[in-house]
């Protein structure tokens, strides 16, 4: 397996793990970044794994975001292409995606979890985008928070450069559950538990039926939906054996394919 300084890769279980391993505040400079589309790539190919959970080392903080050092006009077109090189990969990422945020996402921090399909917290997590006081604005979070959380709130966000609680940003939808820090690892473990122990193909279907339906007119989006249920999901064995388990009323045994 493929080493990395700057983040741990694991797999067991099913879950594919990425996590950010540059304490204390888990900045993401373009040496970390590059790392994290390598480990993005390696990911999207393991076919042991149902999910990819995104997570970072440390208690205080999941990332501070992108280092403030590599937005100078030497480095930011650098920056930019490999800090979105990983945003693309996950917006086009096979499996689920969850980040585990241990604590604070601000700036690109943030711009990682609103990235992934499912984000999760502890209480004490703070959220936000405060470029605007540095005089920049968060390309990514200027896409993908509009299409989360109602605009007054997004420009409230974006314009002030605040931060919020992770209760705020739970009742606000960005995230799905918000956790007490003393036992995250746990209730983190139990939530990806419901996904874990189903099929990866239908996991992976799924994610792509409401990737491609998303944005298109109903009867468009209905089409293209209708064609990965029939084509695609209907001739895995896995379809087969979950319509089989539940009128012979047994357990699935998934074969993942």
């Amino acid at each position: 397996m493929e080493s990395f300084k700057f983040l741990n890769y694991t797999v067991a279980d099913s879950l594919a793990t990425i996590t950010i391993n540059r304490p204390p505040h888990n900045v993401l400079d373009i040496a970390l970044m590059e790392e994290l589309n390598r480990a993005l790539d390696i990911a999207a190919r393991e076919e042991s794994a149902k999910l990819l959970m995104i997570t970072a080392a440390g208690e205080k903080v999941f990332s501070a975001g992108v280092d403030v050092m590599d937005h100078t006009p030497d480095k930011v077109v650098q920056m930019i292409d490999v800090f979105h090189g990983i945003l693309k990969r996950l917006m086009v990422f096979p499996l689920p995606t969850v980040a585990a945020l241990n604590g604070s996402a601000m700036g690109g921090g943030c711009e990682l979890a609103l990235a992934c399909d499912m984000a999760v917290a502890t209480e004490d997590t703070r959220i936000g985008q405060p470029e605007i006081k540095l005089g920049v604005f968060p390309p990514i979070a200027a896409i993908l928070m509009p299409r989360i959380m109602p605009l007054p709130k997004v420009m409230e966000l974006l314009l002030g450069g605040g931060l919020i609680t992770a209760q705020e940003a739970l009742q606000l939808g960005l995230l799905n559950r918000v956790f007490p820090r003393a036992s995250f690892a746990e209730d983190t473990r139990a939530f990806l538990g419901q996904f874990l122990n189903l099929s990866r193909v239908a996991l992976m279907y799924t994610k792509k039926a409401v990737r491609e339906a998303a944005g298109k007119p109903f009867f468009e989006a209905l089409f293209t939906v209708e064609q990965i249920y029939l084509k695609d999901l209907m001739a895995t064995a896995d379809a087969v054996e979950g319509l089989n388990s539940f009128m012979e009323k047994r357990k699935p045994v998934w074969q993942n394919k």
